[in-house]
C-alpha cells in the first residue's frame, strides 16, 4: 500500500495496558496512551486468532477517525489451550483451575496488532503466536505463585514478567508477545513502512 511522503504526527497506543506501555518504552518509542472505549469480545467462538484480531481492529478503528494524522496502535492478547480461549478469570478459584489445566502442557499465546493511519488510508494487521510450556503444577505451587502475581487481570491467569520460574518450563517464540505486544514484529513493520517514533515529540 502506498503511503504519503510525510509521516504520522504521533503514535497512539489504544490500550491502558501497563505491559504494552512498558514494552513500547523498552524499545525507545515516543507515544501517547489513549485507551479505546470499546466492548471487547472474549467469547472466542470463532477461535482465538480471530478473536484477538477482531478486538485489536476495533481498538485501532475506534480512534482512527478522531486522530486521522496519528498512527493508532490497537492490540489484544489471549491464552488458548487448543482452540479454547482462557480469558481473564472471574475469581481466584477459576484462576486456580486455569493453571491446573495448563500445568504440564503446552499452550499458545496469541497477540494481534492493528495499525491505522487514517489520513494516508494506511492499515496493517498481524497476529503473532508464542508457544508456552508449563511445568507440572499442584495447587500449593499455584497459590504460592498467586502471592506474587495477581491472576485476575491476566488472560490465562498468569503473567510472564514475575514468578515465571515457578510455572514456566519454556517459551518458543517472542517472550514479549506473551507479555502483550510482539515488539520485534512491530519494529520490523515500522522499518518496512518508514515509521520512526523515537525522536518525535
Amino acid at each position: 500500500m502506498a503511503i504519503r511522503s510525510d509521516r504520522p504526527t504521533q503514535l497512539l497506543l489504544a490500550s491502558a495496558s501497563p505491559r504494552r506501555r512498558e514494552l513500547l518504552q523498552r524499545i525507545g518509542l515516543v507515544f501517547k496512551v489513549c485507551p479505546a472505549d470499546v466492548e471487547e469480545d472474549d467469547s472466542g467462538i470463532h477461535g482465538p486468532e480471530h478473536m484477538v484480531h477482531h478486538n485489536a481492529v476495533m481498538k485501532a478503528e475506534a480512534l482512527a477517525d478522531q486522530y486521522p494524522d496519528s498512527l493508532v496502535l490497537g492490540s489484544d492478547t489471549t491464552v488458548a489451550l487448543g482452540d479454547q480461549v482462557l480469558s481473564k478469570p472471574a475469581d481466584l478459584e477459576e484462576a486456580v483451575g486455569m493453571l491446573e489445566r495448563l500445568g504440564g502442557r503446552q499452550h499458545t499465546v496469541y497477540t494481534a496488532v492493528s495499525l491505522r493511519w487514517k489520513a494516508a488510508n494506511f492499515q496493517c494487521d498481524f497476529v503473532e503466536q508464542s508457544q508456552v510450556c508449563f511445568k507440572p503444577l499442584d495447587r500449593a505451587t499455584i497459590l504460592r505463585y498467586f502471592e506474587c502475581v495477581n491472576p485476575l487481570d491476566k488472560a490465562g491467569a498468569y503473567g510472564i514478567q514475575e514468578g515465571r520460574e515457578m510455572i514456566i518450563e519454556s517459551v518458543d517464540g517472542s517472550v514479549e508477545n506473551v507479555m502483550g505486544l510482539p515488539i520485534q514484529a512491530l519494529e520490523a513493520c515500522f522499518r518496512e513502512h518508514g515509521f520512526d517514533f523515537r525522536s518525535q515529540l
